[in-house]
């Protein structure tokens, strides 16, 4: 399939302040392409808002980068608590780059569309996306994450590289397609016995010639037990900003490996040497002191594959002020799916005393829901939360443990601060 171009910059930039802004142009974005700013904008303007940059988000989403090559894009946890499936207008947005034609929530149509698979196997494939639709579909209620979620927790430490991610780089959606497996099996995809990976590419390209186009490697076995070619998102066609017409879904696998616009898997027998594969989306092996430096490289780091637990606090909000001294400490809890939550505990005393909360479970691998009633005197209190599963994984009390320089993988105990009115 041939890739579409990369969005341009409109010539003269006759635009009007406003068209240029809802463009997702910004004045550092122009800057850096040596194009001259009009005068009357400059490095201070306010940021587009999240209905700019995507035709149909909600506009009170956090817009963290409005890149033409594509954005990062934050959805407040009080929009996130209000419902079980996270909406399309209200789903985050982390696209490293995106086809021209993907910057809308309404469905794709870039034309007919197809899935190659090759590599080491015996018979290359191409299957049209047509051929996958008639096949039987499943469902999977899926928590999905950037890897970055949480960036912002482990600045507190030292600064890490990257948008300043809170809590809410994350949703819960249900993706429908066919299983990967299923498609083996139909198509006759018969591989290698030496492939231990699956490398996915999707339709977008990177706006500058000489860099690195994005790829991902994943384990083979896990992901053809798992994964997933989705093409709905909460009953509805997928979303062209989130991947749609085709999107690579392996549940319990941070978002960046759930390959968006996907045209080709390729079986390999190593991982991809990829810059996106080695020397970004990584963790190291070894902790590491806050605000070190590190090479990234294969012998001492791990691929951002299945999530860490985490358990996340979703009221009372942070420096919330409560009337009264009933308080209904709620939130989300979930791991990579491969064990259960078994409990999300929650102490008022830094960790000294903790509590069971009511646990409400979902699917396997999206969010679980809990909840637990506090009396409270009137003031200043700080509600800890840590999820634990049954096979004994928990949340670390101090997170910054795990710092690393570009901030992924935070699942430190999640903390709240607020206060009790009288």
């Amino acid at each position: 399939m041939k890739r579409p171009s990369p969005p341009t910059v409109p010539s003269g930039l006759e635009l009007t302040r406003r068209r240029l802004l809802a463009s997702g142009i910004t004045a550092t974005t122009l800057g850096m392409m040596n194009l001259r700013l009009p005068s009357w904008l400059s490095a201070a303007d306010p940021m587009p808002t999240a209905d700019q940059l995507v035709a149909g988000k909600d506009r009170r989403l956090l817009v963290h980068n409005a890149s033409t090559a594509g954005f990062e894009i934050e959805t407040p946890l009080d929009l996130l608590r209000d419902e079980l499936l996270t909406s399309a207008d209200k789903l985050f947005v982390r696209n490293n780059q995106q086809p021209s034609w993907a910057a809308t929530i309404e469905p794709a149509k870039p034309g007919p569309w197809s899935l190659e698979i090759t590599g080491l196997l015996e018979f290359p494939k191409t299957i049209a996306l047509e051929q996958l639709k008639e096949l039987p579909q499943i469902e999977h209620e899926v928590v999905l994450q950037c890897s970055g979620n949480g960036r912002a927790l482990f600045s507190k430490a030292a600064p890490a590289k990257g948008a300043p991610w809170y809590h809410g780089a994350m949703g819960n959606v249900r993706f429908k397609g066919v299983s990967l497996q299923a498609v083996f099996e139909k198509f006759d995809v018969r591989p290698h016995a030496d492939v231990r990976f699956i490398t996915a590419e999707g339709a977008d390209s990177p706006q500058k010639p000489d860099a690195a186009d994005f790829e991902h490697s994943l384990p083979f076995d896990d992901t053809l037990s798992r994964a997933i070619l989705a093409f709905e998102m909460n009953g509805k066609a997928l979303p062209a900003v989130h991947g749609g017409p085709l999107r690579l879904v392996t549940p319990g696998y941070y978002g960046t490996m759930h390959v968006k616009w996907l045209t080709r898997l390729r079986l390999e027998a190593r991982e991809s040497v990829n810059h996106h594969q080695v020397k970004r989306y990584r963790t190291p092996r070894e902790p590491l002191k806050p605000g070190s430096t590190f090479d990234y490289g294969f012998h001492n780091s791990d691929p951002n594959w299945r999530m860490r637990i985490k358990s996340v606090i979703l009221g009372p909000t942070p420096n919330a002020m409560v009337e009264g001294g009933k308080v209904t400490a709620r939130g989300v809890a979930w791991n990579d799916g491969t064990s259960l939550i078994d409990a999300v505990e929650v102490s008022m005393d830094e960790g000294v005393t903790w509590r069971r909360a009511e646990l409400q479970r979902g699917g396997r691998y999206g969010w679980q829901h809990w909840q637990l009633p506090l009396q409270l005197p009137a003031g200043t209190h700080t509600l800890i939360s840590r999820a634990v599963d049954t096979l004994g994984n928990t949340q670390p009390l101090d997170g910054s443990i795990d710092w690393n320089p570009a901030g992924y993988g935070w699942h430190g105990a999640d903390r709240v601060t607020f206060a009790v009115k009288s």
